[in-house]
This record gives structure tokens, C-alpha cells and sequence, in this order.
């Protein structure tokens, strides 16, 4: 954790409480939540109440948010009365990232989901299926979500997310009266960071002691297979995506791709590079370096080798794809077509992690199954 986060969201409890006894503060201490991976947000707890505060939730944001959740009959103390405050456990929600579904599958509180922008990306059967059923409305488009059809479904919060300084839409929502909160786990730059924003989930569902146990378990499973990829005795050489309209992306060596590829023992041909975004490099930039890299992790945009070369024929010069080393996570899809990875994998590292440690080791993990990612066939 930050050490400036946390004295933060004590100092605010103190003045939040600081006419309560030794004692009560002692609780305070004892019930207090503790975000050990994620850098954007805290969860500061104390009796019947619950201080959320967001920080970072994207690259250079100004502002830092902090919301108040509180159990029925809880009195809110004259310190906490300027933030917005959410009665919780919460019994409708929208939100507005397929990266949010997960956690709602995993602490089972998928029938509280009353509305999403753009239904056909969620890849989730159960949400789907909910979908079918009339049940989660269609809310238009993230810059530009129908506000009169949220104030219809009167949802208890709207759990939004920005990419700048700049989100009138989130504006205008607050300003029609209703409770927006701003998720950041995409910003995260860990992948037990980006994991552990389901505590921030069950912080709304009261239900922190289960968000705590489910993390607990990604988290244990993530660490055992690093442990495990720690023991390769070599670390084979990864390329990694393809071109898109002129120019080939691949993620900087900050980004939370390439510290999985490092965790797995792989030797991460960019590894090297500063930033946590992607790089857009030149077809030959990209093949000076890589032509002899071991492996090849795509985007995720084809189903075959055929299909590649079909795209550009001078995939075919590559070490990786020659050996037919050439890997995809396009294997598991929802009923729209749209990829789970892109909704689950920010959510469960610990798969991601087995998935690598699979395709670059695979006589360490001899009788997983990955699940995610697949070789692409001729």
C-alpha cells in the first residue's frame, strides 16, 4: 500500500471520530480493510460505516474522489457530510465496464445489474442470460449514456470510469441527482492490483469479508505458479501482438502484459521499454528484433495462421510463426462473439499466470488445461 494513502484515510477517520473513546479508535484499527496490491483506491471501515477513497483513476487525474457507504441506522459524523454516501449492501447497479461484470459473477450479485451501455460486448453467460430475460436495460454508449433511462431505473449507484480529466457524461449524470462512483482498476498497473478492485465491489455489496476471500484465493494461486515458473531453467524469448491499420502495438515494458510474461519466466523482448501503454512500432522496428524471438502471443484478432499471413504475408518470416509458436486468446468468446479475455483475465491473474507459464514451460504445469489461450493452427 501507499504509505501516503493510508495516513490519509486515518487522519480522516480521526477527524471524522475524534470525539469517540481510546476505545473506539482501537476498532477502528482492528476493522480496517487492508488493500495490500492496488495503489487507486482504500477502503477505510469503522463500525457501521465504510470511507472509500479513489486516487489515480487514470493517467494523471486531477482529483481524488472519496465516497461515504453506510449501513442502515448509521450516523454519518459533520467531517463525512460534504462526500456523496451510498446505503449499502447496494440492491441495484449499473455499471459501465465489462471489467466490472466479473466481480459481480464472483461475489454472486449478478441480479442486482439493472443496466449496462452496449449489451453485445459482455461475454458473461449469466449476464446474458439476464439480458434475454429483459432484465439489464441498454444504456447507449459510455460518452454518451441515456440519462433519462437511468433516472427510469433509479439505480442505487453508477459505478463509472474516465481515460482523462474529461468526462462530462459522469457530470451530467451527478448534476440529474444520481450516485456515481469512479472505478480506476483499469489504471492499475499490476495484475494483483487490477484483482484486488473486487474488494471494492463487495465493500458495496457488505460483503468485504467475501471479497477478501476470493482475492485471497487469486492471490495464493497467482504466487504458488510464479513460484513455480521460478523454477525454469531457461526463459524462452516472446514476441508479442501483430499490426493494426499500419502499425504494430505491443505492450510497453511497465504494462501489466509484460510483468505476466516476466512472472512467468519469459524473456520479454520489450521488457526493457519505459511506459505502461502500448507501443506502435514499424513492421520492420518489430522484425529486426523479434524474427528469432521463441514465441508469439497475438491480439487476439485471428483464428488461424492462414489468417494472418492472409493479412500480411511477411508473418511468415517469423522464427515463431514458422514453428507454429504462435498464440491466441481467442478461444474462449461469449455468445456475441466478443473475447472473455477482455472482460475476465484483468479480474483472474492467477489464470493468465498458469495460461504463460503453460505455453513457455510447459513441463512445469503437465496437466493444466489452459484457459485462455490456445496455438493458433495452420
Amino acid at each position: 500500500m501507499n504509505c501516503c494513502v493510508r495516513l490519509l484515510g486515518l487522519l480522516l477517520i480521526i477527524m471524522g471520530f475524534g470525539c469517540q473513546s481510546d476505545r473506539s479508535q482501537t476498532s477502528l484499527a482492528q476493522n480496517q480493510n487492508t488493500v495490500r496490491y492496488a495503489q487507486g483506491f482504500t477502503l477505510q471501515n469503522y463500525n457501521d460505516l465504510t470511507v472509500v477513497t479513489v486516487r489515480n483513476p487514470w493517467p494523471e487525474a486531477r482529483q481524488t474522489y472519496r465516497y461515504v457507504l453506510y449501513k442502515k441506522g448509521a450516523r454519518i459524523p459533520d467531517s463525512l457530510q460534504q462526500l456523496p454516501a451510498i446505503r449499502i449492501p447496494i440492491q441495484k447497479i449499473v455499471v459501465t465496464s465489462t471489467t466490472h461484470i466479473p466481480s459481480l459473477e464472483m461475489l454472486k450479485k449478478v441480479p442486482t445489474l439493472i443496466g449496462f451501455p452496449q449489451l453485445q460486448y459482455i461475454s458473461s453467460a449469466q449476464v446474458q442470460a439476464r439480458i434475454a430475460l429483459g432484465k439489464v436495460a441498454e444504456l447507449g454508449k459510455n460518452q454518451s449514456l441515456n440519462i433519462e433511462r437511468l433516472i427510469t431505473l433509479q439505480p442505487e449507484v453508477v459505478i463509472g470510469y474516465g481515460i482523462d480529466n474529461h468526462n462530462p457524461t459522469l457530470d451530467n449524470l451527478q448534476r440529474s441527482g444520481l450516485k456515481v462512483m469512479i472505478n480506476g482498476d483499469w489504471n492499475e498497473q499490476t495484475p494483483l492490483g487490477r484483482a484486488e478492485w473486487i474488494k471494492f465491489f463487495g465493500a458495496l455489496y457488505d460483503a468485504q469479508d467475501e471479497a477478501e476471500r476470493i482475492f485471497t484465493k487469486i492471490e495464493k494461486d497467482y504466487l504458488k505458479t510464479k513460484r513455480i515458473a521460478a523454477r525454469a531453467p531457461n526463459a524462452p524469448t516472446v514476441m508479442a501482438g501483430d499490426v493494426f491499420e499500419g502499425q504494430w502495438y505491443l505492450p510497453k515494458g511497465d504494462s501489466w502484459g509484460s510483468l505476466l510474461l516476466k512472472e512467468a519466466h519469459g524473456n520479454y523482448l520489450w521488457s526493457a521499454t519505459k511506459g505502461t501503454g502500448s507501443l506502435a512500432l514499424s513492421f520492420e522496428t518489430v522484425f529486426e528484433k523479434a524474427h528469432n524471438a521463441d514465441l508469439w502471443i497475438t491480439s487476439g484478432q485471428f483464428q488461424t495462421l492462414s489468417e494472418m499471413a492472409a493479412q500480411n504475408p511477411h508473418y511468415r518470416q517469423f522464427k515463431a510463426f514458422k514453428n507454429q509458436k504462435v498464440y491466441s486468446f481467442h478461444r474462449k468468446k461469449g455468445k456475441n462473439g466478443g473475447s472473455l479475455y477482455y472482460e475476465l483475465a484483468p479480474n483472474r491473474p492467477d489464470l493468465v499466470l498458469k495460461d504463460l507459464v503453460k505455453i513457455l514451460h510447459p513441463e512445469l504445469l503437465p496437466s493444466y488445461q489452459p484457459y485462455f489461450f490456445m496455438p493458433l493452427q495452420p
